[in-house]
């Protein structure tokens, strides 16, 4: 983990006024951890809902609460609501990452397969953003950014359960952009393509090499990379951003 200064985690722990409470569903690794690590190392109360394993110790070392939640049942996403509340306040900032895959070409697919991909991905989604603004619209203020996938504008064979659930999420996100943004609500998307994370690096060479070609960049992104375009959508700098679906993808989706 990345360095948490003394004077930050010192000023996060005493409830620094300036500090807000964030929540991370699926926080505890990949690009989630490295969005939870980016807002606790800026002072954020930072909370974090994994579904199975242990949460890393650095992150609760820092001062971070982990909340074993799944997001597919509502009376645990109430409860780590509840949870969360009592330790950091109402969530003013919210980041919808938790998601699965469940890869299978269209014929073999079962109807299981598809549906819980998106009973995770799109109907948790929905599921942790309704709670978040109950707060949020009392506050009149709120920042909700979720996280989609290059996939989910592009298509890919085998993932036709994965891509729908991660486009369903600009629909939505735009829509209650277009519901609350009189409320100073601001939803927003980060659709990221390959990322440098522990499922990536499970591929073997043949095909790494293989994604890195349809890359402009060349390269994979760092997962440090998403996190910090998620802060600046949560920042004072993006006040006037909303329905916005901004790509961190190397150029991979360009166009779309």
């Amino acid at each position: 983990m990345g360095p948490i200064v003394s004077e930050i985690t010192d000023r996060y722990r005493k409830g620094d006024p300036l500090s807000r409470s964030v929540l991370v569903t699926g926080g505890n690794r990949g690009i989630g951890l490295a969005i939870a690590r980016a807002f606790a190392d800026a002072g954020d109360k930072v909370a974090i809902t994994y579904r199975s394993g242990e949460p890393p110790e650095a992150l609760t070392q820092a001062g971070c609460l982990a909340v074993r939640c799944d997001i597919t049942d509502t009376e645990q996403v109430e409860q780590a609501y509840k949870q969360i509340e009592e330790k950091h306040g109402p969530v003013e900032v919210l980041i919808a990452n938790a998601g699965i895959t469940k890869d299978q070409l269209l014929m073999r697919m079962s109807e299981e397969d598809f549906v819980s991909v998106l009973d995770t991905n799109l109907t948790g989604t929905f599921r942790v953003v309704k709670r978040a603004n109950r707060a949020m619209l009392r506050a009149k203020k709120g920042r909700v950014v979720m996280i989609s996938s290059v996939v989910g504008l592009l298509g890919s064979a085998g993932q036709a359960n994965y891509a729908a659930s991660k486009a369903a999420l600009v629909g939505f996100a735009r829509s209650l952009a277009r519901e609350l943004g009189s409320r100073n609500i601001t939803f927003n998307v980060v659709a990221p393509g390959f990322v440098d994370t522990d499922m990536t690096k499970a591929l073997t060479e043949e095909q790494r090499a293989g994604i890195v070609e349809q890359v402009p960049l060349g390269r994979y992104a760092q997962p440090e990379e998403v996190a910090a375009t998620v802060r600046f959508l949560a920042s004072d700098d993006a006040s006037y951003i909303t329905g916005a679906v901004i790509p961190v993808d190397g150029g991979l989706g360009m166009g779309h």
